[in-house]
């Protein structure tokens, strides 16, 4: 494992972590449309850390970004939510909650470029 690979895998471990550390964050960034909110927080939990876990392996290194890339995909609505509401983050500065949809690209980039050997 090269010292990117890690990086990666534990960036997205402790992401993963951190939806049952800190689970309200996560409820609060869900779409109004979705369902089951706190059980859609454990699931983007445990992909991450699946990835995560699995891009740190070299066995399963490639399967782990594609699940990492299909999460990042999955939890774009999310970020896309944030933005169109940034009345709710009042926290968080409106262009930061921009910036988050393109940077999601960059994630993916960094999670493919990490899964070769």
């Amino acid at each position: 494992m090269t010292r990117a690979q890690g990086r990666v895998g534990l960036t997205y471990v402790f992401a993963g972590a951190m939806h049952f550390i800190r689970p309200s964050y996560y409820r609060a960034i869900m779409p109004d449309y979705l369902p089951a909110h706190d059980e859609l927080v454990a699931i983007s939990g445990v992909a991450e850390l699946a990835g995560g876990a699995a891009l740190m392996h070299p066995r399963t290194r490639r399967l782990g970004a594609w699940w990492l890339v299909a999460t990042l995909i999955a939890i774009f609505p999310a970020n896309l939510h944030m933005a169109l509401h940034p009345e709710r983050y009042k926290e968080i500065p409106r262009n930061a909650l921009y910036a988050r949809l393109p940077v999601q690209l960059v994630f993916i980039a960094w999670v493919r470029s990490s899964s070769r050997s």
